[in-house]
């Protein structure tokens, strides 16, 4: 069975989603990581990629939240907390691979040349080390496997 989109025709602006974990849907990657509450405003300020440093200290931190929510069987905020992971490694990739972020010209919608920032690549490596763990942890799979079974109308299998 298909996994259900993430339903981006939700009122965001009203929706608690701690409290409603079941109109919470997984989606494919990223999608919905900036619009689900409280979770965005929980993890945001945490999420930094710049240099090194910062994504080493921003990727510990929102794995600390990860763990949290773990603990507190709360599905929707590990999953976003895994997000969040994964948005850090692909946006420091992609400045890690185009100055200025930016990867196609805005004109001709041709990609831009790639560029080398170790910087941002080591940056890209510690998010991906963290997103790597977090999609992987057991605990989360049975949170998943749960969510799905239960608000997603899958059958909950890893």
């Amino acid at each position: 069975m298909a996994r259900p989109a993430f339903d981006y025709t939700l009122n965001f602006k009203t929706i608690d989603f701690r409290r409603r974990p079941d109109l919470y849907r997984i989606g494919r990657g990223e999608q919905g990581v900036l619009v689900v509450e409280p979770y965005k405003s929980e993890i945001l300020p945490y999420w930094r990629f710049k240099t090194v440093a910062e994504a080493t200290a921003s990727a510990a931190a929102i794995a600390e939240l990860f763990q949290g929510y773990l603990k507190a069987e709360d599905f929707p905020g590990a999953d976003m907390a895994r997000k969040f992971l994964q948005m850090g490694w692909t946006r420091a990739r992609r400045y890690a691979n185009h100055k200025g972020g930016r990867k196609y010209h805005k004109g001709t919608g041709d990609e831009l040349p790639r560029i080398v920032d170790a910087e941002k690549a080591a940056a890209a490596a510690v998010f991906y080390a963290e997103y790597v763990a977090a999609r992987e942890d057991p605990e989360y799979l049975r949170l998943k496997a749960r969510h799905q079974r239960e608000h997603e109308g899958g059958r909950g299998v890893i």
